[in-house]
């Protein structure tokens, strides 16, 4: 009787890692034992007439040990499925950290993969939209996300996939591979294999379900009709490629609405309570209706005032950093003003909550409790930084008053919703895209980028 063999499992990987870096040197000293067996075999009296072994292996205790510890990584990142549930920037640091890995202990290994088996569908959505926001400027709008919102592409243009089996790179075939295995993973769909990405851009149609095989004969219609169009069969998308290496990727009536669903479910939006009949259900969404105060994480805040200009003082070539004035309106319970005094500023904050004014203030800032619209502007600012209540177009209010604060020659960075720049566009100035998911931590998903406004001198 055959039993199905035993389910690996974290600790019976990181045990048999720990058991095998313990005897990398008594396995080299084996190895090396079982090498003059051979050459002893092969002699008489140990007479040397020529090697048995040729081009015998060389092994050496850190190289291996490297290895192992390389290989234990990518067994524990294959058995736990990580490939299906990663983003695809996720799956490429993954990679660039495996060139120098960090111990294989079971700690270590909770910490890197266990966000991703607590909660699979967040980073599957994040993918998505990862994916799907540097595409076109819509996937980042919160309003044109919005389910019913006739606002997607139905179409984005990839570079180097055109045409000629010749003229498609990396770029383009790892970029087509990205966009249809973000679909693929929110659709529980398998995902692009290498031989599918081939077939594609062999001017084949590729056909991506398990339980079928790829259909010649449609093939050669479609060559047919028209030599430059490859349907990806069962994934509602097809890739039409140009001699100038570029393809146009497609996106049928059902891969948009799930496009649509998975980003407004990763934006925070609100499924209406009836839909198509023919909808595929999926879970509930998180509803994100308070765009009040979202507090800014240590990186959002690192980005905006880097963006400013404004750097610590042991960036600066001279030993008298100047010290900035610098106002936060809306500060909250001060973690922006905690990172300008660390880059030697002498921030002030303006906070309407009186608890969250109070924690700033327990923290040595100096902060007036009040509304911010309410305070009359006075010019004598260096820099204004900012993190406005996102809701509707308040910020828009918050912005130009907070101009006023500056002298001339300074500058406003404010940290906004992306649709200030790709739908509402009432603010000039220089906009930066900040990461998928910047704000994740701080409870809300909404796409999000930093605006730099200089005034007059």
């Amino acid at each position: 009787m055959n039993l199905p063999a035993r389910q690996r499992t974290v600790a019976d990987l990181i045990e048999e890692y720990d058991e095998k870096s313990a005897n990398v040197d008594k396995a080299i000293k084996a190895y090396e034992y079982a090498c003059r067996a051979i050459e002893m075999a092969g002699t008489i009296m140990g007479t040397y007439v020529n090697p048995v072994l040729r081009g015998r292996a060389y092994v050496y205790a850190n190289e291996m040990r490297k290895n192992l510890l390389q290989s234990g990584w990518k067994a524990l990142y294959s058995r736990l499925n990580i490939d299906q549930i990663a983003s695809a920037n996720d799956k490429r640091l993954f990679e660039r950290t495996l060139a120098d890995p960090p111990d294989l202990t079971f700690d270590n290994a909770k910490a890197t993969f266990g966000p991703y088996l607590e909660n699979p569908r967040s980073h599957i959505l994040r993918g998505l939209a990862e994916c799907f926001a540097s595409l076109d400027p819509a996937y980042r709008s919160h309003s044109k996300v919005k389910i019913g919102v006739k606002g997607l592409p139905k179409r984005v243009i990839i570079q180097g996939v055109g045409a000629y089996g010749n003229s498609f790179g990396s770029y383009g075939r790892d970029k087509l591979r990205d966009i249809i295995n973000a679909l693929a993973a929110y659709q529980g769909k398998p995902l692009l294999s290498h031989d599918d990405l081939s077939l594609i851009l062999s001017d084949g149609n590729a056909l991506l379900e398990d339980s079928e095989q790829p259909d010649l004969s449609q093939s050669k219609y479609e060559r047919e009709r028209d030599p430059k169009t490859v349907k990806v069969i069962g994934r509602d998308v097809w890739l039409k490629r140009y001699e100038n290496g570029n393809g146009h990727l497609y996106f049928g009536p059902q891969a948009l609405l799930d496009i649509n669903r998975a980003l407004a479910e990763f934006y925070g939006d609100v499924l209406p309570d009836a839909e198509e009949e023919d909808a595929k259900p999926q879970a509930s969404t998180a509803v994100s209706k308070d765009l009040q105060f979202y507090w800014s994480p240590k990186d959002v805040i690192a980005r905006a005032l880097d963006a400013a200009g404004i750097y610590a003082p042991r960036d600066y070539s001279r030993s008298d950093a100047p010290a900035y004035r610098v106002l936060e309106p809306s500060c909250g319970d001060g973690r922006i003003l905690d990172e300008l005094r660390a880059r030697g500023c002498r921030p002030f904050g303006i906070e309407v909550h009186a608890g969250r004014a109070a924690e700033a203030r327990a923290k040595g800032h100096s902060v007036l409790t009040g509304n911010f619209l309410e305070q009359p502007a006075r010019p004598e600012f260096d820099f204004v930084v900012m993190n406005p209540p996102f809701y509707g177009r308040h910020y828009v209010k918050h912005v130009r008053h907070a101009l006023q604060f500056l002298k001339p020659g300074g500058s406003l960075v404010s940290i906004l919703p992306a649709t200030a720049h790709y739908d509402h566009q009432e603010l000039d100035g220089q906009w930066t895209d900040l990461p998928v998911g910047s704000f994740s931590e701080a409870g809300t998903n909404v796409p999000t980028g930093i605006l730099k406004i200089r005034r007059a001198a």
